[in-house]
């Protein structure tokens, strides 16, 4: 099966850091399937590893490349889109 891979510009003001990047992880989490995520040239790493993400260093207007494996891997990356696209530093 062929990887299905979304690239997202991040969208939280403060980037993918604490909240966010919990946020994020948990959701893949729940998925059931792996996933990774990587910024510009560098390695990929575990979407669901929360100091994986945090160490990505991505800020707001980054864009970050999704990939993931599986039946549901469109939908769940539909999901972890709207995830990242969503501005989580508001309240």
């Amino acid at each position: 099966m062929t990887a299905v891979t979304r690239t997202i510009r991040i969208g939280s003001s403060n980037g993918l850091h604490a909240r966010p990047a919990k946020l994020f992880a948990q959701a893949v989490k729940d998925s059931g399937i792996p996933v990774t995520i990587s910024k510009g040239s560098g390695a990929p790493v575990n979407a669901a590893s929360i100091l994986g993400v945090i160490a990505l260093g991505a800020e707001k207007g980054d864009y970050v490349t999704l990939a993931a494996d599986g039946d549901t891997a469109e939908q769940v990356l539909d999901t972890l889109a709207e995830l990242l696209t969503t501005d989580h530093d508001e309240n």
